[in-house]
């Protein structure tokens, strides 16, 4: 008996009756009876282990297993293993499975999962080829959609060429993953053939179960929708992207992992435009277990936009602090330091900016040339061109491609340095000669070295290159007569022998008709010389009234008073203030007069009235009703005009009666 005074017997009908019917939270409460009533029954452990499981408890189920080791021994190793993958220890899975007295196909299937979370592809690969090639179950075709995952995520992630492992395309799941191998390859056209195809096998996939619902039928296409997103996205129909994302959002799956994705995806296209709503989206990216969903360099990628975004929204600090974290999680990856250099750029630190590049090119050589490029960007901003030639010569990668000569010249004829120009052409044709002889970059790089001595008046450098030039091609014309053209500043003996190659003027004339070809029909325009019209030779039929006659200029008139005899002025053309002899305006008498006294008043009232005159002036504004200022000069009998009044009734003024406006009432 139990302690609960009921029967192991029926405990044990319990536990089984719960099992078969996947009633596990029944089945855990009757087997953990069994367990307190004896301890050490194996089976019974067992069984809580897998109830435990079943239920998702995982953390209690190690709990269990690490109480009871010594009793459980090696008999529980895959679900020890299956609970630490479960929690995310993956490390501590793969040494439990490692230490596993024997390999049985559920724990390699466990392997090949552990191996793929670790991103270990070349490894997983191989547990499930040999699990495919030794084992038949119904297990096979989930086997074989592990495989092509592995597969797609070597292509995506590692760029590993794909490799024909004769797998089949029947299932959408098995279509979607040889849809991605494709999309690492770069063939995007035949992956979203693919997508299309594994889309059109869900949906009949699906709809042939009813209780499934398009609701579920459309979460489940979400996945591939979202990929679909991202092919369009790299062709460039950002729109289409755009609205495919946006319905996979709408959706809300799930799958944290894709929503991560898909939010990303939609930031990037954002760019620096509609920071708004990129806002929102990257909150999505911050879910809780996406670390555990997506690979190492999908979460990376994630990582710098969240530091672009930063960037974009002008939050400086959380800039600097994210792509500092970057930068410790990837210490030889270029992009966060030129994260941390865009955001100084910003602030026109352009001088630490460059600093810290150098930094990181003298710490990490083997990925400097994508930093270097950046720099001499810099030195060309700051008006360096010198230095920033310097910084590209040093670029080993990049040093002899034509595109960097190319700009290097550019820059050294901008300085006027031709003879830094120069050095780097001949190191261009050294590199090639060593590596390319006679290729057409090669000799194109020649033609262009010499073209540019020619250009340059250097005919003496020119001459090796030309030579060079000749002997590829004896036939090539113009080559001979810059080479002899150089040759004749150096050694005129030479020119003249060289000059023999050249073919006679017989051979380069054409012999053409010149009669003929002016008669001809393609003759459109000839110009010849107009003869000149004698009246008796023109023809009876024509009077001489009939030829048009030239008509005469006729004299201009001159003024009147134009004396020829005189001398004309030579500054006639001239304006008047411009002429040597002009010496302004005569002041008018009458200007001192104007403007000065009170409003209407006389001159003589005004002299009288001036202030400045008198030995002492008046205050400015005397106090109101004062009759006698204080000052010491004589008062003026004169009143002012606005003082005076009227002398008689007559003399005033008649008022003039104002017209009336034109227009309707109120009008302006």
């Amino acid at each position: 008996m139990a302690s609960g005074g009921i029967s192991v017997a029926s405990l044990w009908t319990e536990v089984n009756r719960c099992g078969q019917n996947g009633d596990f939270t029944r089945a855990l409460k009757a087997v953990t009876k069994i367990v307190q009533d004896n301890r050490e029954d194996v089976t019974a452990l067992h069984c809580k282990l897998v109830c435990l499981v079943q239920n998702g408890s995982f953390k209690e189920a190690l709990n269990v297993m690490n109480t009871h080791s010594k009793l459980l021994g090696g008999d529980v190793v895959f679900e020890k293993a299956y609970c630490e993958y479960r929690l995310n220890r993956v490390e501590s899975a793969l040494k439990t499975i490692e230490s596993a007295p024997e390999q049985t196909d559920k724990l390699k299937e466990l392997y090949g999962q552990v191996l793929y979370r670790m991103e270990r592809y070349d490894d997983c690969k191989s547990v499930y080829t040999d699990l495919i090639r030794n084992s038949q179950d119904e297990y096979e075709e989930e086997r074989k959609t592990n495989l092509s995952a592995v597969v797609a995520s070597m292509s995506q992630w590692e760029e590993a060429p794909l490799e024909d492992l004769g797998l089949p395309e029947s299932t959408y799941e098995l279509c979607y993953n040889a849809a991605c191998a494709l999309i690492g390859q770069g063939q995007l056209t035949e992956a979203l053939g693919k997508l299309q195809e594994a889309e059109e096998l869900c949906r009949v996939s699906l709809a042939e179960d009813s209780d499934v619902t398009e609701e579920d039928i459309e979460s489940e296409l979400a996945v591939i929708h979202s990929q679909m997103a991202y092919v369009m996205q790299l062709q460039g129909r950002t729109d289409e992207a755009l609205q495919l994302y946006n319905q996979v959002i709408k959706l809300k799956p799930s799958d944290v992992g894709l929503l991560a994705v898909t939010a990303n995806n939609i930031i990037t296209i954002n760019k620096d435009q509609n920071v708004f709503d990129s806002k929102k989206k990257v909150k999505l990216t911050n879910a809780e277990g996406v670390e555990y969903k997506l690979a190492k360099k999908q979460l990376q990628a994630i990582d710098f936009n969240k530091s672009l975004l930063a960037m974009y929204t002008n939050q400086a600090e959380q800039c600097r602090k994210l792509s500092s974290s970057l930068q410790a999680q990837n210490p030889g990856h270029p992009r966060p330091v030129l994260i941390q250099v865009a955001q100084l750029c910003r602030e026109k630190q352009h001088s630490r900016a460059i600093e810290l590049l150098q930094q990181f090119s003298d710490q990490h050589p083997e990925s400097a040339s994508g930093i270097k490029l950046t720099m001499a960007q810099l030195y060309l901003i700051q008006g360096h061109v010198t230095k920033a030639c310097d910084v590209l010569r040093s670029i080993e990668e990049f040093k002899h491609k034509s595109g960097m000569i190319s700009a290097l010249v550019t820059m050294y004829s901008h300085e006027e340095d031709i003879d830094s120009a120069i050095e780097v052409f001949k190191q261009g044709i050294e590199h090639y000669q060593s590596e390319q002889s006679g290729s057409a970059a090669h000799l194109a790089l020649v033609r262009e070295a010499a073209n540019f001595k020619l250009k340059y008046g250097r005919k003496k450098e020119a001459i090796s290159d030309l030579e060079q030039l000749w002997k590829q091609n004896t036939k090539d014309i113009h080559t001979l007569a810059q080479l002899i053209s150089a040759y004749s500043l150096v050694d005129t003996d030479k020119a003249k022998s060289l000059s023999k190659h050249l073919p006679s003027a017989e051979t380069m004339a054409l012999n053409v008709d010149v009669d003929e070809l002016e008669n001809s029909h393609g003759a459109n325009y000839v110009r010849k010389k107009a003869a000149k019209v004698i009246g008796e030779n023109l023809p009876k039929e024509q009077s001489q009234g009939d030829i048009k006659k030239k008509k005469k200029k006729k004299k201009g008139k001159l003024p009147k008073n134009c004396d020829l005899s005189a001398t004309p002025d030579m500054e006639r053309w001239l304006p008047m203030r411009e002429r040597t002899y002009y010496r302004g305006k005569k002041k008018g008498k009458k200007k001192d007069t104007i403007g000065k006294g009170t409003q209407g008043a006389t001159a003589g009232a005004s002299a009288e009235l001036d202030a400045s005159k008198t030995a002492s002036s008046p205050p400015t504004s005397p106090r109101p009703g004062s009759a006698s200022g204080s000052s010491t000069a004589p008062a003026s009998n004169v009143v002012p005009p606005r003082q005076q009044k009227p002398g008689a009734p007559g003399a005033t003024r008649k008022k003039v009666p104002q017209k009336k406006k034109k227009g309707g009432k109120g009008g302006w």
